[in-house]
């Protein structure tokens, strides 16, 4: 039985939820609908909507946002807080570690294919050292919770992590339909996310830039999934949203095109993935991105946030390995749990998934979005089967997880007030002046009753997180 963040098990309410309980036994559902729609038609007015790629329609959608907030006590958020930076650090050691030294290689700690082979790992990062030893400025870490205290982490995003518009808007939304709700509790501040974000990426900037240093969004352009977010992100923290044609790289340094003549840029937060960032390096096909840039960065001209070859550490093999990146860069034990995973290119492991399908969760290594999944106590028989020769085929390819039994918090459905399975992606920023969690993150939340999976593009949505004070 999946454990419920609201109520207890004699039928009470837990001490964090006492607000919201008796908020939602004075409001009724014509209320309640109204304000959804209110919502809904918030995130219309604000464009804030993204893009299924593979959808026959190509239609823009929104996320539908769930009104009844997620709370978390400030006891809570002060444990996962010190998970989340203890595995931050980890991870960034590890990549400065795979692109230089590659210490723990040599200490038989983590198997050298799943670094040379991770397609993800980029060889032209090999000696070169990231600046102020930063790889991962912005993280996004999915944590999913089973009981009352226990937090694992399901999930490590280093690439480009999306989601932080949403949490914004939903923070938005609650202090605007549910002022008497939101003005009960002490609510942690999220707000502040625009202004930390830009303090992360000036802090990080080249040693050699100007004191006032400029920083600009790079985006692929406004037919990506995620452009309302960083036209969102560029346009609250001031700095300019370009493409890659507002770029272009003089002797070794990047400059912006503008109205008034070339501008040095220093930062660069980039929304495009590694293999587009720049043509004369990786694909020479790439249209989206600056010619020159990567040898800008080499030259130790411009940072990138993140750091090219950051997903190295979203592979879901290496995800099972970071409890002993914790140990071997920090000399501790994690805070935070991970899923026990086994791992499929293990011969033994592989045996135990095959014998266990009906039971497990098994996901693709370089998966993401839910897709290519196989959630056993959920699934068919024909896709077991189908799994089961996947699985047969090309064992590398995937991971298995125990089926753990997510969290619910109560949510606003089309059949009234009912629990629903959640998870919780926090932002971490690591820039050059320490690390930076604004309270909460985005709660993502699986609308469908009784499905676990939570992501947008698989019918999930979205809920605002409170840490309150007790």
């Amino acid at each position: 039985m999946a454990f419920d963040e609201m109520r207890l098990d004699d039928g009470g309410v837990r001490a964090p939820y006492l607000e919201v309980a008796n908020w939602l036994e004075g409001v009724t559902s014509a209320q309640l609908e109204r304000r959804r729609a209110e919502a809904e038609l918030f995130y219309r007015r604000g464009g804030i909507t993204f893009a299924v790629y593979g959808d026959a329609q190509g239609e823009e959608r929104i996320i539908p946002y769930d009104i009844i907030p997620r709370i978390l006590s400030a006891t809570e958020w002060a444990r996962l807080k010190a998970g989340l930076e203890q595995r931050i650090k980890a991870l960034n050691l590890y990549l400065a570690d795979i692109y230089g030294p590659r210490e723990i290689l040599k200490a038989g700690i983590i198997p050298p294919d799943l670094v040379w082979r991770n397609p993800a790992y980029r060889p032209e990062m090999a000696g070169l050292a990231a600046p102020h030893g930063i790889y991962i400025h912005i993280a996004g870490i999915d944590i999913v919770r089973v009981d009352g205290d226990d937090f694992y982490v399901l999930e490590d995003n280093a690439r480009t992590p999306s989601g932080v518009s949403y949490m914004l808007g939903g923070r938005e939304i609650s202090i605007r339909l549910m002022p008497e709700l939101y003005a009960a509790h002490r609510v942690a501040p999220v707000e502040n996310y625009p202004n930390e974000l830009l303090a992360t990426l000036q802090s990080a900037a080249p040693r050699n830039a100007t004191r006032d240093p400029t920083a600009v969004l790079l985006t692929p352009g406004q037919f990506n999934s995620a452009y309302y977010e960083h036209s969102f992100l560029a346009d609250k923290m001031g700095i300019e949203l370009v493409e890659g044609s507002d770029l272009f790289v003089r002797d070794s340094i990047v400059f912006m095109r503008t109205t008034e003549g070339p501008k040095r840029v220093d930062i660069i937060y980039r929304r495009v993935d590694d293999a587009y960032i720049d043509p004369l390096v990786f694909d020479p096909n790439s249209m989206l991105g600056v010619p020159g840039l990567f040898a800008s960065y080499a030259a130790g001209n411009v940072t990138l946030a993140n750091a090219v070859g950051t997903g190295a550490v979203d592979d879901k093999v290496v995800y099972s390995y970071v409890p002993d990146m914790v140990r071997f860069y920090l000399g501790e034990e994690p805070l935070l749990k991970n899923v026990p995973t086994w791992r499929c290119r293990d011969p033994e492991h592989l045996s135990y998934v095959l014998d266990h399908l009906a039971e497990l969760v098994v996901k693709e290594v370089h998966g993401s979005g839910g897709y290519g999944m196989l959630v056993g106590p959920h699934a068919t028989g024909a896709d077991i089967a189908l799994f089961r020769e996947r699985l047969k085929a090309d064992p590398a390819n995937y991971v298995a997880q125990p089926t753990l039994s997510l969290s619910t918090c109560p949510a606003f459905v089309d059949n009234g007030i009912a629990p629903r399975h959640v998870d919780l992606r926090p932002f971490i920023l690591t820039g050059a002046d320490g690390i930076r969690i604004v309270p909460g993150g985005l709660t993502r939340v699986a609308l469908r009753e009784g499905s676990l999976v939570v992501n947008s593009s698989q019918g999930g949505g979205t809920k605002d997180t409170w840490v309150v004070e007790e």
